[in-house]
């Protein structure tokens, strides 16, 4: 009876193994945490690049958004743990005057230093561009470099780089009614920057984050977050000097942030809430679940590739995303803004269906509740 009971519970622990690993949503390698407890209570608006000593993730947090002691926290994965946030950057003016930091972006150097960039200032309208640096791989941090009057560096997505060497980032003006997109040239050899834009709107309006996508030689796309209820793009066939008047895609916004890449095999891979919009929408602003993974081969045309995220609870949001040396794609986001989620993803593992008439396949409409910044 005895080994007939543990053969039993032997064969009770294959099955659930089995049927978690059956369930495990194909190509998500990682789905974890950075931390479970912090000093902070909340959370938003993560960035992630890796080093030549591993990956390194960036988010800004404090008791709530626009709170004077919301502060830059990094986190490295050291032997395949996540390290504590510790906090790298605040928005502290002088012994009585204090501002909340935002939207942190990171950027290794090929060969070089590690950049942080991120913005300081009471709300979106009045922020101003900041930058640290770190030359051990995120472990310790220059003092804050100002950036030049004017230039608010990569505003929360990604830079890309230039055949030249140089940094094009995608950046826009945020909270006024001059609210639109430009990109920002940041020559790292001369320490010199050069605006590139603004875009022109053609007619819309508040449209903010770009995040930059490569199609070969000199052509380069850009997704933007919108009000119009829909992705807006803009093209570039000179290597982002001049851009065309956005225009609709065909993929829908939710007014939240989204982050692509380009990937190694020149595929592009958008994550964002794919969400439609309803009546209880207002200002174009939606519900941020669910939070999905899309393909395409001309960026143009989209694939559904994951749900991350599909919970009626929200909110899932401000993505990140990169590919590692290794051909992994690394995702960070909101987590309902009281944590950050990691996600390893290997892109040739994921399935593909195609979305039609902005429906993703089998996905249930939600009403998630809705969220500020």
């Amino acid at each position: 009876m005895k080994y007939s009971f543990l053969s039993l519970c032997f064969l009770v622990c294959c099955s659930l193994g089995h049927a978690q690993k059956h369930h495990k949503k194909p190509g998500i390698l990682v789905d974890e945490f950075l931390y479970d407890t912090a000093s902070f209570p909340e959370c938003h608006s993560a960035t992630i690049e890796e080093t030549p000593n591993g990956l390194v993730t960036a988010f800004f947090g404090g008791t709530k958004e626009r709170n004077p002691d919301v502060e830059i926290r990094v986190c490295r994965l050291v032997n395949g743990k996540w390290t504590a946030p510790v906090s790298v950057a605040n928005g502290i003016q002088n012994a009585t005057l204090r501002y909340p930091t935002w939207n942190p972006v990171l950027y290794q150097i090929p060969g070089g230093d590690l950049l942080l960039f991120y913005k300081i200032g009471p709300k979106p309208s009045e922020w101003k561009g900041w930058m640290v640096r770190s030359k051990d791989n995120g472990v310790t941090w220059s003092k804050p470099e100002a950036l030049p009057e004017g230039f608010l560096g990569p505003i929360k997505n990604k830079p890309v780089t230039l055949q030249d060497g140089s940094l094009l980032c995608p950046s826009s003006t945020e909270g006024s009614a001059n609210s639109g997109v430009h990109f920002e040239k940041f020559d790292v050899k001369k320490n010199q920057w050069t605006m590139m834009g603004p875009v022109d709107n053609n007619g819309f309006k508040s449209i903010i984050q770009p995040t930059i996508m490569f199609h070969g030689k000199d052509t380069l796309q850009a997704l933007c977050r919108s009000k119009e209820c829909i992705l807006l793009q803009t093209w570039s066939y000179d290597e982002g000097k001049t851009w065309t008047p956005l225009s609709k895609t065909n993929m829908p916004n939710n007014n939240s942030g989204v982050d692509a890449v380009t990937l190694k095999d020149g595929r592009q891979l958008l994550v964002y809430n794919h969400v439609l919009p309803d009546s209880t929408w207002q200002k174009g602003k939606g519900p941020r679940t669910p939070l999905n993974v899309a393909i395409s081969k001309d960026g143009i045309n989209w694939s559904a590739a994951a749900v991350l995220e599909d919970s009626p609870i929200s909110q899932y949001s401000y993505p990140a995303v990169m590919q590692s040396k290794d051909g992994m794609v690394q995702i960070v986001y909101t987590w309902r803004r009281t944590r950050i989620k990691y996600v390893k993803i290997d892109p040739s593992k994921l399935k593909l269906k195609a979305i039609k008439n902005q429906q993703w396949p089998g996905q249930k409409k939600m009403k998630g509740e809705l969220t500020e910044d």
